[in-house]
Parts: C-alpha cells; sequence; structure tokens
C-alpha cells in the first residue's frame, strides 16, 4: 500500500503551478525588478555633476559681474530682468541670485536647497578671484570613483531588499486574500491537513523563485553597471531567504483573514510605504533625524538592505550583520506564529 502524499509537499506543487500560470505575478516577481533598476541606473549613471545655475539681474552693471560669464566648467550664468531672475530662484529654476548694489554684492538663495549653497561658495569664490584675491595655499586634487562606492553600488542592494519585500507582500498575502474570496480556502479547510502546512507551503513557493530573483537582479548589475560582490555569495542567498521569510510573515499576516482584495490592497500598502520612505532603499536613512534612526533599523527592509550593503560592498561575513539578522528572524518568527493563530478559513 502506497504512502500517502504529504500535504505541504502537494501544496507547494499547487503554489508554484498557480504562480506559473499568472503572467502578471511572473512580471512583476522578475520583470518590474529590471525595469525598476534600468531606470534608475540611467537616472544616476555616471556623469559630471551639474553647475551651478546663476542669474544675474540686468540692472547691474556688467563689469562688476564679468568673471562669472568667463568661469566656463564651474557655473552656467544667464543675465534676467531683476523680477524674472526671482521668479526663476523662487521656483528653483536658478540655485542662486546675483544682484550687485551701491553696496556690494547680494547673493539671494535659500539655505534649505544643497545646491544653492553650493553655488553660493562658488560664485562668491570667482566674484573674489575676479577682483584680485590670490590664494595662498597650495592645493592638489585626486579623483576617485571605485567600485563599491557609486550610487548604482549603493541602489542594487536596495532594488534587491524591495523586491524581496514587494514579491513577498503581494506573492503571498494578496492570493491569500483572493483565494478566500474566491471561497478556495472552505475546501482546503476539509482536506487532511494542518493550517501550519498551509501557511508554510506558500513560504516555501515563494522560496523556490527566490534564487531566481536573486540571481537576476546580480546578474543584471554585474554586467550593466560592474557591480561585484565583495563578500561571500551564499551569504547574500542567506539573507534573502531570511529576508523573504520576514516579508512571508508579514503578509501572511495582513492575509490571516481579510477577504476583501480593495481592503488588503490599503493594508499592503500601509505596511509597505513606510519603509519605502524610510527604509534606505534609495537614500541613506541617516538623512533623518538621530533620534528616529533606531526604530528605522529595527524595520525589515532596513535590516535587509543594511545586511546586504555590508555583505555586498564591504565583504561582511554574516557574524557581522548579526543586529540586522536578529532583527529579520524576529520578524519572521513573531510574524508567522501570530499569523497562525490570527488564520481562519473564512
Amino acid at each position: 500500500m502506497s504512502e500517502s502524499p504529504s500535504p505541504l509537499a502537494e501544496l507547494v506543487k499547487a503554489r508554484v503551478r498557480e504562480f506559473m500560470r499568472e503572467p502578471g505575478y511572473v512580471f512583476w516577481v522578475f520583470g518590474f525588478p529590471v525595469l525598476l533598476a534600468v531606470g534608475l541606473g540611467i537616472a544616476f549613471r555616471e556623469r559630471p555633476p551639474e553647475l551651478p545655475r546663476v542669474a544675474v539681474v540686468t540692472e547691474a552693471d556688467p563689469a562688476r559681474t564679468s568673471a562669472l560669464f568667463s568661469a566656463q566648467g564651474r557655473v552656467l550664468t544667464e543675465r534676467l530682468p531683476r523680477a524674472q531672475a526671482e521668479r526663476a530662484l523662487a521656483r528653483t529654476k536658478v540655485d542662486l541670485l546675483v544682484d550687485p548694489g551701491p553696496d556690494g554684492l547680494l547673493l539671494r538663495f535659500d539655505p534649505a536647497q544643497e545646491r544653492s549653497r553650493l553655488a553660493r561658495v562658488v560664485v562668491e569664490d570667482i566674484l573674489q578671484r575676479g577682483a584680485g584675491r590670490r590664494d595662498v595655499l597650495a592645493v592638489r586634487e585626486q579623483t576617485v570613483s571605485e567600485v563599491g562606492s557609486r550610487y548604482v553600488d549603493f541602489l542594487v542592494p536596495g532594488l534587491i531588499g524591495l523586491n524581496l519585500m514587494g514579491s513577498s507582500m503581494w506573492g503571498i498575502g494578496f492570493n491569500l486574500v483572493l483565494a478566500r474570496k474566491r471561497r478556495l480556502l472552505r475546501r482546503y479547510a476539509v482536506t487532511p491537513m494542518h493550517r501550519a502546512h498551509f501557511l508554510l507551503a506558500y513560504f516555501f513557493s515563494r522560496s523556490i523563485f527566490l534564487a531566481l530573483e536573486l540571481a537576476l537582479l546580480i546578474g543584471f548589475g554585474k554586467l550593466f553597471f560592474g557591480t561585484q560582490i565583495r563578500g561571500s555569495v551564499l551569504d547574500v542567498v542567506a539573507l534573502g531567504v531570511v529576508g523573504a521569510a520576514s516579508f512571508a510573515a508579514i503578509s501572511l499576516i495582513v492575509g490571516s483573514r481579510l477577504d476583501n482584495t480593495e481592503v488588503a490592497n490599503g493594508w499592503m500598502n500601509f505596511v509597505m510605504l513606510p519603509m519605502w520612505i524610510l527604509s534606505g532603499s534609495f537614500f541613506s536613512y541617516e538623512r533623518f533625524p538621530e533620534w528616529l534612526r533606531l526604530p528605522i533599523r529595527l524595520l525589515p527592509l532596513t535590516a535587509v538592505n543594511d545586511a546586504l550593503r555590508a555583505v555586498y560592498n564591504d565583504g561582511a561575513s554574516l557574524l557581522g550583520v548579526g543586529f540586522e539578522l536578529g532583527v529579520l528572524v524576529a520578524w519572521g518568527a513573531v510574524g508567522f506564529l501570530v499569523a497562525l493563530k490570527a488564520f481562519r478559513w473564512q
């Protein structure tokens, strides 16, 4: 007499087949991250920094600001009527307004704009040099552009983290709600299996495609942007698995009782949007106030991003990212237990 098949194995097979039958799921898991990487890579590709844009009012004496127009490669200068120059400054079309008056040069800029502060320093230096100032300190320059220190090296691990979160949340939690809405869970409820088998099947089926997702993003980054993993590839894979597990647990909580896809969509965005903004996927979270940084580091997406960047760019080992691993394991373990307790078939 043959042994009955494992409920968990059969459920995993069903989830894999369901995934492959939906082209939309395949696109959002594999296609969208690549398109996002291409767009951001093009937007932030290596190129010379934009020059400060300066407006000089036409009512002023041209001789006093002639140095700005001869400083090729340092500023972009144009003459505008005072009213038009003020509008351009207010709308950030220019970074600085130069208005030579009887009491000297008036430099108008917005101190909240980083480019405006830079323009103020550059313009003052140009004008002072044009007036005869001489520098007494000899300075040498050396430019540095190394793999691991570019923006794209910062970006690729963040994209991997975003993909782990997005595909786990939508591929697990939302599908769980959709199955309940279609009354499929009622059929599963009468089969000989435990609810833990059912929930674990979602995660294991998700893990099957995890290696393909990581390989796709890592390979794309290396091929098109020259990124490279300075640490262990196995450590990156391990972090991907733990990160996916933590997000899967959160998504199971969201989908444990909901039966309305519109409500589920709102809850998914409610959970993910703060991490999109705070967790440092596109820019460092150290820009936020210091008192907010520890709560940000306790978010699962922040932990994934920090750990991946440490292994990717700094060559760290799993022991070197112990705090981040602890955060992810806590989210995964606690989240799965809560989801298991809260889950309802109907």
